[in-house]
């Protein structure tokens, strides 16, 4: 039988005390965040458990999106809340799933699962609009967390991918294949993840001395609902750019429809580039070239910050960045010799 993994056996491999690893685990003050992320890491990685005589505890979850992020060809969240329930279910804890209609995230009014207190703690996944993302934040009295939406206050734990250095990724990739005129697919002010990776963008635009063109930023959705509409946005500049970093990948490939529809080829004529790695078969124009969100790691993290907090009222993490992983298929072109930063 294979000795029990101790607190000491952890801290050894890092070279800390005991009680470090103690108050790391269970949330207490005097362990520093990359220090108790590291902590958690090692003690799963080495199969830690807690001793016996502690009780193991079964949670039910709730998890609660807005409707506008359910529409046709976008069930990237409903991927993540699978990824939640499985991660749950691992650790003898359930879920429960509500859609927030867009009227009551306009209106205000708390999730049935919240007022009808069928769960202990919440996952907020994706943003909501700021009033009821700070509605939410105050009248919310059991532990929760934010997943893919950085907290609205700093006392708030939230983890998401880093998409600020996901866009810069993307778009410093099409440097790399020659393009310097390049545009930017997504509506500004729409989600926080759309504003970082269109700062991402912006980002490595300036290293590569390149001013911004505003006609060629171009609209995908509805600021207000959210709605992704092909027909009302996607209006392709008059001067076309050589290359689009879209935001998202149902976006990069209604783009590619667009500007096939026009006439283009893509990648001979235009070069697209996406974010997230998830693509329905029915958007399978093309293998798109785009930027992976660890959904497997986000929810594994998610589940385990938001049972500690169950756990110890005091544990809390701050916001936990995860970064993504760069793929590259065919749906961009080399047009030339890459273009070094300045």
């Amino acid at each position: 039988m294979a000795k029990a993994v101790t607190l000491a056996d952890i801290g050894k491999r890092l070279n800390v005390s005991a009680v470090t690893v103690s108050k790391a685990l269970s949330g207490q003050k005097g362990v520093s965040a990359e220090m108790r992320s590291r902590i958690i890491e090692i003690a799963e990685e080495m199969g830690y458990t807690k001793s016996a005589t502690e009780e193991k505890k079964s949670y039910t979850i709730g998890v609660i999106v807005a409707e506008r992020y359910l529409g046709d060809g976008q069930s990237f969240y409903w991927q993540l809340y699978q990824e939640i329930s499985q991660r749950a279910i691992a650790v003898n804890c359930f879920t429960i799933f509500e859609v927030i209609e867009h009227r009551m995230e306009k209106e205000g009014g708390l999730p049935k699962i919240i007022t009808e207190k069928k769960v202990d703690g919440l996952i907020v996944m994706g943003a909501f609009k700021s009033g009821y993302a700070n509605y939410l934040a105050c009248a919310v009295k059991i532990p929760f967390l934010y997943l893919d939406t950085p907290g609205t206050l700093d006392t708030c734990d939230s983890v998401v991918s880093n998409n600020l250095m996901g866009g810069y990724r993307m778009t410093n990739y099409l440097f790399e294949m020659g393009h310097s005129r390049i545009g930017y697919v997504g509506t500004r002010l729409a989600t926080t993840s759309i504003d970082d990776r269109y700062l991402g963008y912006v980002k490595s635009l300036m290293g590569h001395g390149i001013p911004l063109r505003e006609d060629w930023i171009i609209d995908d959705r509805d600021r207000e609902t959210g709605a992704v509409d092909a027909e009302i946005n996607f209006r392709l500049p008059k001067e076309m750019p050589t290359a689009f970093f879209c935001n998202c990948d149902t976006s990069a490939c209604i783009l590619i429809r667009k500007l096939k529809d026009a006439g283009y080829s893509v990648p001979g004529d235009v070069s697209v580039v996406g974010f997230d790695n998830f693509v329905t078969e029915r958007f399978q124009d093309v293998g798109l070239t785009t930027y992976e969100i660890n959904t497997k790691e986000m929810a594994r993290r998610a589940v385990h910050i938001l049972t500690h907090k169950l756990n110890n009222s005091n544990y809390s993490t701050g916001m936990f960045m995860l970064p993504g992983r760069f793929i590259e298929r065919d749906s961009v072109s080399r047009i030339g010799p890459e273009v070094p930063f300045i």
